[in-house]
């Protein structure tokens, strides 16, 4: 269980962190499509050469794709929770690190899934380094819940936001599972988040905070 052990004056505004965790998104998904531009299209001449050649990036592209909407919807998640989290402490930022780490070898194990997609690994990789940033950023929020860093919101609605986070860790489980067999195709099991979210959620989503709720998010 994630508990908070030092003084609430130990922890410090989240506006950093969460302008910091923006940058490495960006990077991130920007260095991606390293991953096509280093893809040989072999001895080009003739237009027709050129549609063959892009016709055999057609795994690379859809890797590329699918890769970069995942990392969107990790973006849109750490902004939701951000909107809501107002300080963290050493903890807090160390969990973000950590799932940061796993954020920025995206394009890595994406060249991997690329190049190496008839082996196992190459298959698998990709899958597996997303998980792990998924159920970090899912580790964050039950973090943040403990550790009282989300005032404004009460524990009823933190928890409920809990639960829907925990569709993308589902949905990643799967993507694991499967990828042995169908390789990048697995990662479209995550269409169905948005219907998984709402059935985990079990209700609406919690009332948006106005700015006499209090300081959330840190910005001030």
């Amino acid at each position: 269980m994630i508990r908070r052990r030092s003084h609430p004056d130990a922890s410090v505004s989240a506006r950093r962190t969460e302008a910091f965790t923006d940058g490495v998104f960006a990077i991130a998904a920007t260095l991606l499509v390293l991953g096509l531009t280093d893809q040989p299209l072999g001895s080009v001449t003739t237009d027709a050469d050129l549609a063959a050649a892009l016709r055999e990036l057609a795994h690379p592209v859809f890797s590329f794709g699918i890769s970069f909407l995942i990392l969107c919807l990790m973006w849109m998640t750490h902004v939701r929770q951000f909107e809501y989290i107002a300080r963290v402490d050493a903890l807090g930022m160390w969990i973000n690190s950590f799932r940061l780490l796993f954020v920025v070898l995206v394009p890595f194990t994406s060249s991997l899934n690329t190049t190496y997609a008839d082996l196992l690994l190459g298959r698998v990789l990709l899958p597996v380094n997303f998980f792990v940033a998924i159920l970090l950023g899912w580790v964050q929020w039950v973090w943040a819940v403990r550790s009282d860093a989300i005032p404004g919101l009460s524990r009823a609605d933190a928890r409920r936001v809990g639960r829907a986070g925990l569709s993308a860790v589902l949905l990643s489980v799967v993507a694991v599972a499967v990828s042995p067999l169908v390789g990048s195709i697995a990662f479209l099991v995550f269409f169905l988040d948005g219907p998984l979210t709402r059935l985990l959620r079990g209700g609406n989503a919690p009332t948006e905070l106005s700015p006499a709720d209090g300081d959330v998010g840190g910005r001030g």
